[in-house]
């Protein structure tokens, strides 16, 4: 391509990974709020994640729409086809976790925290804190393009997916030994899936990053604890 055209399409990548950073941090504002609303049973905070998940449905279409138009302007090759498709997957995962943030926020609406037992709240929240920290971890690894920080990420999702699975199994137990606990338990068990997809996707967009740079598919079977039982991974 000619040097002027090579300016135009690195600047239209830019802006592209500028978006899609912009939108990973606010599906990172989502999760967040989530946890706290689901720990404090704050229903305020709950009802404000929900116009932020229109933010962040906004952006996907956004990003789309200037991804697909700078494949059908630019016609890329090799690295940078994987770049702009890339993109795509990338902010469908993103629009997802975003998407389980807004059910979480729904069950504390609904009761979910009210009530809950302290111990599985706490799981809750270190399990949060777990999946912020490996969505943070794979968008800088996208954006450094660093496969050695996107595999981390890979690597890790089997110990968020232990850490739901202990607690699914502590709150079925309560709900056996105590059924009037049965309604907030059931609440908290879909509160708990919607946290460990979160985990879900963030693997998904590390396996993107090693595409992205590699050019080819990660071959390795992903890490996975029993947890998987409770429902399928968020993509095979």
């Amino acid at each position: 391509m000619p040097e002027h055209t090579i300016k135009a399409f690195d600047t239209e990548l830019q802006d592209i990974a500028r978006m899609i950073a912009e939108m990973g941090a606010l599906v990172e504002k989502q999760i967040a709020a989530a946890g706290t609303a689901l720990m404090l049973h704050d229903v305020d905070a709950a009802r404000h994640i929900i116009p932020v998940d229109l933010e962040v449905d906004k952006l996907q279409q956004e990003i789309e729409h200037k991804t697909v138009l700078t494949i059908a302007r630019r016609q890329p090759m090799a690295l940078d086809l994987r770049e702009t498709i890339a993109a795509l997957r990338i902010v469908g995962d993103l629009e997802r976790m975003g998407d389980s943030a807004k059910s979480i926020a729904k069950r504390v609406i609904s009761g979910a925290g009210e009530r809950s037992p302290a111990e599985a709240l706490h799981a809750l929240a270190r399990i949060i804190e777990r999946v912020r920290g490996a969505l943070r971890q794979v968008l800088d690894a996208y954006t450094r393009r660093d496969v050695e920080r996107a595999l981390g990420v890979w690597r890790a999702d089997q110990a968020i997916d232990a850490e739901v699975d202990a607690l699914m199994r502590e709150l079925i137990a309560q709900m056996t030994a105590d059924p009037r606990k049965i309604p907030i338990c059931t609440d908290l068990l879909f509160c708990a899936k919607s946290i460990e997809r979160f985990g879900d996707h963030a693997t998904n967009i590390a396996e993107t990053v090693y595409y992205m740079v590699k050019g080819k598919v990660l071959d390795a079977e992903r890490p996975k604890s029993s947890a998987v039982q409770y429902g399928t991974p968020a993509r095979s």
